[in-house]
């Protein structure tokens, strides 16, 4: 038997991708941007950014159960 998720549960997955997405980028862009500022956290952060960016394409791209 196959059922479908409930259509709530699917905008809100795919609308937390795309937030989870937003605060990836922004972290990235800001680190990136000011390098001098973050010191020896420098790649601890861009690393923060794009774990965030790709954990978000990938919860739009999966499909709910």
């Amino acid at each position: 038997m196959s059922e479908e998720a409930p259509i709530g549960l699917t905008i809100m997955e795919k609308l937390m991708g795309l937030i989870i997405i937003l605060i990836g980028a922004i972290t990235f862009y800001v680190t990136y941007t000011n390098m001098a500022s973050t010191g020896p956290l420098l790649t601890f952060f861009l690393a923060v950014g794009l774990v965030l960016v790709v954990l978000g394409i990938v919860i739009v791209i999966v499909k709910a159960e």
